[in-house]
């Protein structure tokens, strides 16, 4: 089963930090990682979920059993 984790064109090249990888809610974003956990740690989440999302038409496969 796929699922679509950010489904937006805003973040392209930015790290995006999400509430789970059950809840893709974005809680963060950033052009590093620790922009974007601190963005979700500034509104409560302490460990979110953190991916990069590729530039337009690159293609990343992640999976989390």
């Amino acid at each position: 089963m796929e699922k679509v984790l950010v489904n937006s064109d805003k973040y392209y090249g930015e790290y995006v930090a999400i509430k789970s990888a059950e809840d893709n809610t974005i809680v963060g974003a950033g052009d590093t990682p620790a922009e974007a956990l601190e963005e979700a740690r500034k509104k409560g989440i302490q460990n979110p979920f953190l991916l990069y999302v590729p530039d337009k038409d690159v293609v990343h496969i992640y999976y989390v059993d």
